[in-house]
């Protein structure tokens, strides 16, 4: 049996621009996504702290230490510029590779620049 976890989370990135006229994605700054284990094209979860609002959408990089989170396509609609988010994604992770799985958790500063990354484990030490 498989269980899903979250295996990556970006805490409180500040939406840094949108572009309604793109084809879709959330564009990060790539140290993000190295800091959370996230590869481009990968699925995430987008939560918009300022309104509730939730979607899904994929990875793409933008440039490096420029602390990029662009919101675009459809998307675009569904923040603002300035507006505090949290990016996740989740893993199929099998019931016997439990005790291995960790989940990275990002936390940034004002210019969505990595203050830390914490790891976190479903099951505790045995």
């Amino acid at each position: 049996m498989f269980r899903i976890f979250c295996k990556a989370k970006i805490h409180r990135a500040i939406v840094t621009e949108t572009n309604l006229n793109y084809e879709g994605s959330l564009t990060l700054d790539p140290l993000l996504m190295q800091a959370a284990g996230l590869l481009p094209f990968e699925q995430v979860h987008v939560l918009n702290l300022s309104n509730g609002e939730r979607f899904e959408t994929y990875l793409i990089e933008g440039e490096p230490e420029s602390g990029t989170v662009c919101v675009n396509g459809a998307a675009a609609r569904l923040v603002q510029v300035g507006d505090p988010v949290i990016v996740l994604a989740y893993a199929l992770v099998p019931e016997d590779e439990l005790s291995d799985f960790e989940t990275r958790i990002v936390f940034v500063d004002e210019k969505n620049r990595v203050i830390r990354v914490e790891k976190g484990r479903a099951l505790k030490g045995e």
